[in-house]
């Protein structure tokens, strides 16, 4: 029987210029950042079997950037994260973000939390961790990206990912998880999690989480806390006790600006001090 080779994909549908669908209706406190001083919109990421989208903001003028992967929620990148994207551009950053789950579907579509989680759950961490690499090497290779300064941050889904992306690429300087998860089943897909990776990473992470997330339990949070204390390098996290999750999404009734602003504020510092600038 002929071996059977899976067939090479282009990414020929566009990022959604504005939010995803299941998140409407958007709140007024959303945060609009302009295009003045940075280049912002689509770029198509060559990966190891086709080409995926991602949306990259960074400034007009300069070269050698020091880079920031944004990893997205479930919600896909939409114009939140692409704002993200933007907001880092105006610090100075090459700011990436590709779409994880191009292969799986396009979750921006959908209305239905069930129907996104249910593309999620196909996503492998594999996958993840060869198109973040893939997006990595187009930043140094085609964007101007410094390969000396590359670092990392992630919301909810993209907060886990930014603790095991760490993990995988020693080149990582730093990272910034919000409100990822930290501890699940192991299967084929997700093999680890981030208390599995906890005792031998090697990159900084400040992880930032909301008391009263109901979906990540603060005895999870401890449990890393607790095992980042052997760490070689220096890891921290900052739970803020009235916070919900996703109190950094400004576009939803999660947002939280006291809490969102002293998180953003602790997120350049932390690039800052550990080399990402």
């Amino acid at each position: 029987m002929p071996k059977l080779t899976r067939r090479k994909f282009i990414a020929i549908s566009s990022l959604t210029a504005g939010f995803a669908i299941a998140v409407q209706p958007i709140s007024a406190k959303t945060i609009t950042t302009d295009l003045k001083g940075i280049i912002a919109g689509e770029v198509k990421i060559p990966v190891k079997d086709g080409i995926i989208p991602a949306y990259r903001a960074r400034p007009t003028f300069g070269k050698d950037f020091p880079v920031i992967l944004v990893v997205q929620e479930i919600f896909g990148v939409h114009a939140y994260i692409q704002d993200v994207c933007r907001r880092l551009a105006k610090l100075g950053y090459l700011a990436i973000a590709p779409e994880m789950f191009y292969r799986q579907g396009d979750v921006s579509k959908l209305t239905d939390i069930a129907e996104i989680r249910k593309v999620v759950s196909k996503v492998p961490d594999a996958q993840v961790m060869s198109d973040l690499d893939a997006t990595v090497a187009w930043a140094m290779k085609s964007a101007k990206g410094d390969p000396n300064k590359l670092g990392i941050t992630g919301f909810c889904w993209g907060g886990r990912i930014t603790w095991l992306y760490a993990a995988h690429n020693p080149k990582v300087k730093a990272g910034v998880a919000w409100y990822g998860r930290l501890v699940g089943e192991s299967t084929a897909l997700t093999p680890k999690h981030p208390v599995d990776i906890s005792k031998s990473l090697q990159v900084p992470i400040l992880g930032l989480y909301g008391g009263k997330d109901t979906g990540i339990p603060l005895d999870t949070v401890e449990q890393m806390r607790d095992r980042l204390k052997g760490c070689s390098t220096k890891s921290e996290i900052v739970i803020y006790p009235d916070a919900p999750h996703a109190f950094h999404a400004d576009y939803r009734p999660s947002y939280r600006q006291t809490e969102a602003e002293d998180g953003w504020k602790r997120l350049q510092a932390w690039f800052q001090e550990n080399g990402v600038a």
